[in-house]
């Protein structure tokens, strides 16, 4: 099959855009707004950027509190969303008002920052503390500006807990990452394979 976006008229019963561009690591995001309330939502558009330096991306569309709390504090936070937190990191989902914190929605624990004001899930096995480098609004193919906002940020700081290191790496068939897929559904990578390049 072939469709031509302009119209998105696919045929199918659901959009497939999001199932094709996976899996999808999910920026779970901490901020503090600018009365110092914390913010934790997850993001479906999150990815690093580069490694030198360290960047990272999440999009979100209009200015949702997570986006709108680093455009104006300059400070956010990644945290590793693995299997045994799918649930509560599903939780922050949830429409709060600014003045209500996901982390206490939810119940999770937070411990504080390092390089950034910003709190972390206690719980995760790593968080990217981040510095806000540059927002962009990216314009469409007919001039017009979009509401997707790319948040890029510079990694200042990087929590691991100590059982996620496992010979000298990051093992995730421990840690378990959670991955987005399309529609309603997620996916855990369990298995890891090399494939050495020629």
């Amino acid at each position: 099959m072939f469709y031509e976006t302009a119209g998105n008229r696919h045929n199918l019963d659901y959009d497939p855009f999001k199932a094709i561009i996976s899996p999808r690591p999910i920026g779970w995001i901490s901020t503090l707004s600018k009365d110092g309330v914390a913010n934790l939502a997850p993001y479906s558009f999150f990815n690093a950027v580069g490694t030198d330096p360290h960047l990272v991306m999440f999009a979100s569309s209009n200015l949702k509190d997570s986006a709108r709390n680093a455009v104006e504090t300059g400070e956010f936070v990644c945290n590793f969303v693995s299997d045994n937190l799918k649930e509560v990191m599903n939780m922050c989902a949830v429409n709060c008002a600014p003045d209500v914190s996901e982390f206490d929605f939810a119940s999770i624990a937070s411990a504080p920052g390092k390089t950034v004001k910003v709190p972390h899930v206690a719980d995760a096995y790593a968080a990217l503390e981040c510095k806000l480098l540059q927002v962009i609004n990216p314009v469409d193919l007919d001039g017009n500006v979009t509401n997707s906002h790319m948040i890029i940020g510079q990694v200042s700081g990087v929590h691991i807990a100590d059982e996620a290191i496992r010979n000298g790496r990051f093992d995730v068939t421990h840690t378990r990452p959670v991955a987005r897929l399309g529609y309603l559904d997620y996916s855990t990578i369990s298995e890891v394979f090399e494939i050495k390049r020629p």
